[in-house]
């Protein structure tokens, strides 16, 4: 028998935890070479998210990195979400 959230306090469900990093910064790892970084305004049951502030950071020999106003992210292509997440930083992408 599974345990659920009712039952015991201590656990926490995928989207209350995206839910609780509403209003904070979120760095968002995407499938593509892509790393995004911004404030979580809000999301649906799908992961699709809208973030503001937005820093893309294109993870190749290149790196570049972007600055926009506010995004739309469809969940399908998210591979993970790290919340207050500030991108990979300029090592990295060397």
């Amino acid at each position: 028998m599974a345990a659920n959230a009712t039952t015991n306090p201590l656990q926490v469900l995928p989207l209350e935890l995206v839910d609780k990093c509403i209003g904070s910064r979120i760095q968002i790892v995407m499938k593509s070479d892509k790393e995004i970084g911004g404030m979580l305004q809000g999301f649906d049951d799908f992961v699709n998210m809208v973030l503001e502030d937005v820093t893309e950071f294109e993870i190749t020999s290149e790196g570049r990195i972007t600055k926009l106003y506010q995004i739309l992210l469809n969940g399908n292509n998210i591979t993970m979400r790290v919340p207050g997440g500030e991108g990979p930083g300029v090592d990295f992408l060397d």
